[in-house]
């Protein structure tokens, strides 16, 4: 799936079959459904999963909390604009195409 793909799924009322825990958290999230998003991250452990949760706290405000999760992946905290990260972690996310 590229992330064009990615994105036009999102008019589905489901996300499309065989994403990781981190992907279908960000579809999740890119449908503006926060709680389920976050409910799905919390369940995993992984660097990707804790990614995706460091951008759905700094979604939420919480940039403490962000910088957490951040840290938890290894990555450095992100101060762009939210729907560039999510694009960003997404096309990661899915790989080469």
């Amino acid at each position: 799936m590229t992330p064009l793909g990615f994105k036009r799924s999102l008019s589905k009322s489901a996300p499309p079959a065989g994403l990781s825990p981190a992907l279908v958290a960000l579809w999740w999230a890119g449908k503006n459904d926060w709680d389920k998003a976050h409910k799905l991250v919390m369940a995993e452990d992984g660097a990707e999963c804790a990614w995706t949760h460091a951008y759905l706290h700094r979604l939420e405000g919480d940039l403490e909390n962000a910088c957490y999760w951040y840290r938890k992946a290894r990555r450095p905290a992100a101060l762009g604009e939210l729907a560039d990260e999510w694009a960003a972690i997404v096309a990661a996310l899915l790989g080469p195409q």
